[in-house]
């Protein structure tokens, strides 16, 4: 049995893949306790409202009822995965400048050099862990899934051992979606 976790910094485009993974044809658990909203028009696809971090950190989430399944775990959880099981990860990365503009957005302030700096430090932890851990991972970046959505839920879907119907998860990009997008300095 193995547990499929999407992670990543809140914003990096975690909600995104786990519809492309639903869309594919895998089992995603999620619940509707977080409601679609302007900044995620589609849904967190997530569980507990995206609370479960707080059960991970107790000991008490269930992870073996979602065994074969995917559920999101934000990379704050990743340290608190229980050990003795088989993790597949995917990790999702992002511009940490998009990432900041979009949570301030969400948020309605804007954030500081700090905030950043803890993300930065969040985001290399988390993948340090993951490798410290000998877990199975992949990073994805959210803008090259945007651009070439094909290329990327293929890679993805090999890392998954070929389980994705890749046609009907490519539907699941949609480009209107990516605001707050990085401004390039000509």
């Amino acid at each position: 049995m193995v547990n499929y976790i999407v992670s990543g910094l809140e914003r990096s485009g975690t909600s995104m893949m786990m519809q492309i993974l639903l869309k594919g044809g895998m089992k995603v658990a999620y619940d509707t306790k977080r409601k679609p909203d302007e900044h995620n028009p589609r849904g967190y696809f997530e569980l507990e409202g995206g609370k479960i971090i707080n059960r991970l950190m107790e000991g008490t989430f269930p992870m073996e009822q979602y065994d074969d399944m995917v559920i999101k775990v934000t990379a704050y959880g990743i340290k608190y995965l229980p050990k003795n099981r088989r993790y597949k990860v995917i990790y999702m990365l992002r511009d940490l400048d998009e990432i900041m503009a979009s949570m301030s957005k969400m948020i309605g302030e804007k954030l500081s050099k700090e905030d950043r700096i803890a993300f930065e430090h969040l985001n290399n932890l988390a993948l340090k862990i993951l490798k410290e851990r000998g877990i199975e991972y992949i990073t994805v970046n959210y803008n090259d899934v945007v651009k070439n959505p094909r290329a990327e839920i293929e890679r993805v879907n090999e890392f998954l051992g070929g389980v994705l119907d890749v046609d009907s998860a490519v539907k699941a990009v949609d480009p209107k979606l990516y605001r707050n997008r990085k401004e390039v300095k000509k």
